[in-house]
């Protein structure tokens, strides 16, 4: 077989991909209460070292940033130590891996912070379904809004992460900005109804998210550092009126930037808002001309299609890459894959959903 567009090696910055198959990042759940990355999460990485990039799951950056029962964090020695188990294993496989900072903002509940609500850019509730708490499964509550002192020193810690993420051994880092969570909150004018520079206009929302790119390209060089969006998306409540224009000048100011990649949620996977047509790769590749990984329930045939025609230069898969830890050689050999549907051990504790799918027999 020759090779495929989603073969073909790519430069990344100093880093060389030797495919065009990302891991995307997806919380899974196993760090335990501590949210300290293990021997487990390990041999889960390396199982998915076929990948040209492995992004981790999202990882939050200080105990505010919590909100997802047993995620992983970067916020003490520990949970560096934790995370070279990780890196040294995959080292092997000379598979780049970076390390995606996280935030949930209002998305998270005060059981996870002692008693004391959960922050955002505004007070705009969560309308959704009951959150998953260490105390059970609650009602989302009304989150405050963070003073310009907390957006300073929440920037401080994202530049924090991006030291302990080079001391875990990592090859760059991803700034989540997607999904919903707090850099997205930010970003929205759904979510934010702030009136001083923090907010308004698109400019200031974007600013948020600017001081943390700049924060972050203080430890790492800008083409290790990439940013993830999701233009589309309504999971976590989110999608606004203005988010085309909101999104075009996002990728805008990011072109300035030279990073790693532009990591956009494109795909089906979390709905999309009934606002006007969804956004696509090519919209942003008339925008941005650096690395674009486009995501979100994509077939192999449609990211062969999305590279060939130049709209994007990866596809990061999720789901399947869940129960097929071989994707990459499935896709090469024509394989079939295990089905990835059933979601009831996505987030359970245990190697049983998570470290025990084989890789595919072809004899």
């Amino acid at each position: 077989m020759g090779i495929t567009n989603l073969f073909e090696p790519l430069a990344m910055g100093k880093l060389r991909l030797k495919n065009r198959i990302a891991l995307a990042p997806m919380t899974r759940g196993r760090a335990g209460t501590e949210r300290i990355p293990n021997n487990m999460m390990a041999n889960y990485y390396h199982q998915r070292a076929g990948a040209g990039l492995l992004i981790t799951e999202a990882t939050v950056i200080s105990a505010q940033g919590n909100g997802w029962i047993d995620s992983p964090g970067i916020y003490t020695d520990q949970m560096i130590e934790g995370w070279q188990k990780v890196t040294n294993m995959v080292k092997s496989t000379w598979t780049p891996m970076f390390l995606q900072l996280w935030h949930c903002g209002r998305a998270s509940h005060s059981d996870f912070h002692k008693g004391k609500l959960p922050v955002s850019a505004s007070e705009v509730k969560l309308n959704g379904d009951l959150i998953h708490t260490p105390l059970g499964k609650k009602p989302y509550e009304t989150p405050r809004a963070l003073s310009e002192d907390e957006i300073r020193a929440t920037i401080n810690d994202y530049r924090k992460a991006a030291i302990n993420a080079r001391a875990a051994g990592f090859s760059g880092v991803e700034v989540h900005a997607a999904n919903g969570y707090l850099i997205n909150q930010f970003l929205d004018s759904k979510t934010n109804l702030r009136t001083d520079q923090y907010g308004g206009s698109i400019e200031n929302r974007f600013r948020f998210l600017k001081e943390v790119i700049e924060a972050v390209s203080e430890i790492w060089p800008c083409d290790q550092i990439g940013v993830r969006i999701s233009p589309n998306g309504v999971f976590n409540d989110m999608g606004s009126e203005d988010f085309r224009e909101t999104y075009l000048y996002v990728a805008e100011e990011l072109n300035k930037y030279n990073l790693a990649y532009l990591h956009i949620m494109d795909g089906l996977g979390f709905g999309f808002h009934e606002k006007g047509e969804p956004m696509t790769l090519t919209e942003f590749r008339a925008v941005y001309e650096g690395i674009i990984i486009g995501n979100c329930g994509h077939t192999q045939k449609d990211a062969e299609e999305r590279i060939a025609a130049g709209n994007a230069d990866m596809i990061a898969f999720g789901r399947p890459f869940i129960t097929n830890p071989d994707l990459p050689e499935r896709f090469k050999n024509n394989w079939p894959l295990n089905p990835f549907e059933d979601m009831s051990l996505w987030y359970t504790p245990g190697a049983k959903g998570y470290t025990d799918y084989e890789p595919y027999n072809s004899k």
